[in-house]
């Protein structure tokens, strides 16, 4: 189990909802680009610690992730990459998750 998805994951969704907002000024994209950024942070210290729910909640913030972008996809390649990259997350954790919990 690595953390290091959900790292990379959280620092990329931090810094574009502040990239979101310094450009637009829009208040949601700050705060969801943080708020499932933070999620992921706390996912990936949980699952370096070891402590309960890491992977849960990194599976959680991808599938948040990918929900919110896909209505978003055709408008630019900046939403079908972040599509993309919370697929790969939900993918790698899901599997994970799936693979924890059935041995």
């Amino acid at each position: 189990m690595s953390a290091y998805p959900a790292y990379a994951m959280g620092g990329l969704c931090i810094v574009g909802g502040v990239t979101g907002f310094a450009r637009t000024r829009s208040i949601p994209s700050l705060v969801a680009g943080v708020g499932v950024g933070l999620l992921f942070l706390w996912s990936a210290d949980s699952i370096r610690k070891g402590t309960p729910n890491g992977l849960e909640g990194a599976l959680g913030a991808s599938a948040i992730l990918l929900l919110s972008s896909l209505p978003r996809v055709s408008k630019g390649p900046v939403p079908a990459i972040l599509a993309l990259t919370a697929a790969a997350s939900g993918s790698y954790y899901g599997k994970t998750v799936y693979n924890f919990r059935s041995h």
